[in-house]
């Protein structure tokens, strides 16, 4: 690895421009794991009939992936480091496309779910060995294209697998879908041979004290959020594993792991303190700037998610539609976030990351402020589709600007540890993001149907006492008329209860639109502390210690310069 001056070259200056096609492995690199993670959900009816498992059972396949993938990936980051970002990347890229074959071909639902563990395993070590491979082949403004890219690809990969698996999944089978990639894997691993060598820093040691407390700590938060609507928010539900004194496992397992992590910071700040490499390096989070720029990643990531639930549960559930219609009304909003990730860098000569911020969370504020105000039922209509791509605007603008201001504050040689922050805070905050929106949501219609049951001459209380209204849920009415038709209710009172289902599902959606339209605007508030600079190289090395208004000082007298 050639060692560049400690003097960088001005934005504006000429430079040697790389190749691009290393670029070409490293998108694919990611595309590979994000069209896995998309492919699941789409693939879920052909797997149920295939295995012949309750759908619970694929659910399970993706929580060992994701778990996976976000307990071990600063793990990752550190063998990349060891080994060396190129080697490292082609031998899990191998592993990845071992297990896309051991899903093509699976015979029982068993070597399903180890493959998809396997294939969390490469991930956890593919997310930041793509950072570092960046970092390592460019350099400047192409350094800023190529981590817009990285963005873009993972949006790419999730728009199509929505697509060829909802065609495949109608018309061939769930497998192919999964055969395209081992194809994939197969390209990126050959491609991986037109990578720059990198060498690996074999004085770099594996912290398993933190390796065991980041893993046990960031499973327990992930697995609490994801099961808080089914194990209970409070009291333990019927679909709870266990109860602690009556208690639901999935808020407690939140606040033990929320301690772990705490103590894990403190672990890793004693072991930088003797000298010992810990398993994430804290220099990538030491200034105010950089806390924001990873408060504002895990805002980005979770507003994305909370919608990405929303949607389909409307769409899916309530209107009874396709997997490929669910596609099809998102489609502005991904291609949206496909466009903007590429060409925000654009703006990187005229607008400071701190505007851009915070013009792309007021934006994602007065979409989602839109959205609310527009929605009805049908997600196509041409107002929802605006609001949809104002936020997609929002969201692509800002998924890239995070991501860069992180990677270019980080010394070079850490370029691993900010993609396991990445990984980490893109998989907790996807995590908590759709489990807010399920409580929310769901929280949102039963006080909405209990409003309109409180004193209702159409729908009687002796009605009411028939149903179950202790667990009520998102249903369509067709759904909700054969609950009914079990019941002594008239036609009147039926159709009084469908009214009530409908304008209660609606209301419930649009103030959770509301809902996440302040947490843009709060997220505001952190985009104010992102950096107030054009974002340039990545420093080669370390800054030595100093406070933010040193740093700021020093970086005001090189802007004059």
């Amino acid at each position: 690895m050639t060692t560049e001056t400690a003097a960088s070259p001005p934005m504006g200056a000429a430079a040697a421009r790389e190749s691009w096609v290393p670029m070409i492995a490293i998108a694919l690199g990611q595309m590979i794991m994000s069209f896995n993670v998309a492919a699941l959900p789409v693939s879920m009816g052909g797997m149920v009939a295939s295995f012949d498992v309750p759908p619970t059972t694929v659910g399970t396949g993706i929580v060992l992936y994701s778990l996976s993938v976000a307990g071990f990936v600063m793990l990752g980051a550190k063998l990349c480091q060891r080994v060396g970002p190129v080697l490292i990347f082609r031998y899990v890229v191998g592993l990845f496309a071992v297990a896309q074959v051991m899903m093509t071909f699976s015979p029982v639902a068993t070597v399903m779910l180890v493959a998809q563990l396997l294939a969390g395993l490469a991930a956890a070590v593919i997310v930041p060995s793509l950072v570092a491979l960046i970092a390592h082949h460019y350099h400047g403004q192409q350094q800023a294209t190529a981590l817009g890219a990285l963005g873009s690809a993972r949006a790419a990969a999730g728009v199509g697998a929505f697509l060829i698996g909802g065609l495949l999944g109608t018309f061939v089978g769930w497998r192919p879908l999964f055969g395209i990639l081992i194809v994939a894997s197969v390209l990126v691993f050959f491609l991986s041979y037109k990578l720059k060598p990198a060498q690996g820093r074999p004085e770099v040691k594996i912290d398993v004290g933190g390796v065991v407390l980041a893993a046990v700590s960031i499973i327990l938060i992930t697995m609490g959020f994801n099961n808080l609507n089914r194990w209970g928010l409070g009291v333990a539900g019927p679909g709870a594993p266990f109860d602690l004194f009556g208690l639901s496992p999935a808020p407690i397992m939140i606040i033990v792991g929320i301690a772990l992590l705490q103590f894990f910071i403190f672990w890793s700040r004693r072991q930088q303190s003797a000298g010992r490499t810990p398993l994430l390096d804290l220099r990538v989070i030491s200034s105010n700037q950089e806390r924001a720029a990873v408060l504002c990643m895990f805002a980005v990531v979770m507003l994305e998610a909370m919608l990405n639930f929303s949607v389909p549960l409307y769409i899916q559930i309530i209107q009874g539609r396709t997997p490929i219609e669910t596609a099809i009304a998102m489609m502005p909003f991904n291609l949206t976030v496909f466009f903007t990730a590429m060409l925000v860098v654009r703006l990187y000569g005229t607008l400071a990351p701190r505007r851009i911020g915070q013009l792309g969370f007021a934006l994602c504020t007065l979409a989602l402020l839109w959205l609310a105000f527009v929605v009805r039922n049908d997600w196509s209509a041409i107002p929802v589709m605006f609001g949809l791509i104002a936020f997609g605007i929002g969201q692509g603008a800002l998924v890239t600007l995070v991501f860069n201001v992180l990677v270019t504050a980080a010394p070079k040689e850490l370029a691993g540890d900010v993609g396991s922050l990445r990984g980490t805070a893109n998989n907790l905050a996807a995590g908590v993001g759709t489990a807010v929106a399920g409580a929310l949501l769901v929280g949102l219609l039963s006080a909405q149907v209990f409003l309109q049951l409180a004193d209702n001459q159409k729908f009687p209380a002796h009605i009411q006492s028939q149903l179950n209204l202790d667990n009520i849920t998102f249903v369509t009415n067709d759904r909700l008329q054969t609950i009914l038709e079990g019941t002594t209710a008239t036609p009147q009172e039926v159709a009084e209860a469908v009214r009530i289902n409908t304008e209660s599902r609606l209301m419930a959606l649009k103030m959770g639109l509301l809902l996440m339209a302040g947490v843009a605007l709060l997220s505001i508030a952190p985009a104010a502390r992102l950096p107030s600079y054009k974002p340039g190289e990545i420093p080669d090395n370390p800054a030595p210690p100093a406070s933010e208004e040193l740093r700021e000082a020093a970086r005001a007298v090189a802007s004059k310069e």
